[in-house]
């Protein structure tokens, strides 16, 4: 079974206007594509027809994953959250203690993740060393350049 994904309101609701525009003019697209093939000919010789069934196969294999995604999903209510430490979609403000940077994200579900706009998934390891903590605490943190150390300054809905 899959891992179970906590959303925001507009997250879920973004996968599901996905997921529904996957389902019919993604569809509609793809089989048009391969009644355009097929009226080329030989099928046993058509490059076009197998590119085209490929597509609908890849196709066919994301609606599956989102159905998957969208099976699992919760959604939280940012209005109940405890802000008195790090959760799934707390918004929090830290500083490297060694250069004094501050930086605020908010920890979202994978498929929200958007390091542009401050939100990264709670499977970061920069999340993931988060969760829990309070205003006030120091963690070091392993990330891909090495060992950080932070200080948890704020923390918000």
């Amino acid at each position: 079974m899959a891992e179970v994904a906590y959303y925001t309101r507009d997250g879920l609701d973004r996968l599901k206007e996905e997921l529904q525009q996957l389902k019919t003019s993604g569809r509609a697209n793809i089989a048009k594509a391969i009644a355009e093939a097929r009226d080329k000919g030989d099928l046993s010789e058509n490059a076009e027809y197998d590119a085209a069934k490929e597509a609908q196969g890849h196709h066919e294999a994301k609606i599956a994953r989102m159905e998957e995604l969208l099976a699992t999903a919760r959604l939280l209510d940012e209005s109940k959250l405890d802000s008195s430490k790090v959760l799934a979609l707390s918004k929090v403000k830290i500083k490297n203690t060694k250069n004094g940077t501050t930086m605020t994200y908010q920890l979202v579900s994978e498929s929200e993740a958007d390091l542009k706009s401050g939100k990264i998934s709670v499977s970061s390891p920069i999340a993931k060393g988060l969760l829990g903590k309070k205003v006030g605490d120091t963690i070091e943190i392993t990330v891909p350049a090495g060992k950080i150390e932070f200080e948890v300054l704020e923390i918000s809905r």
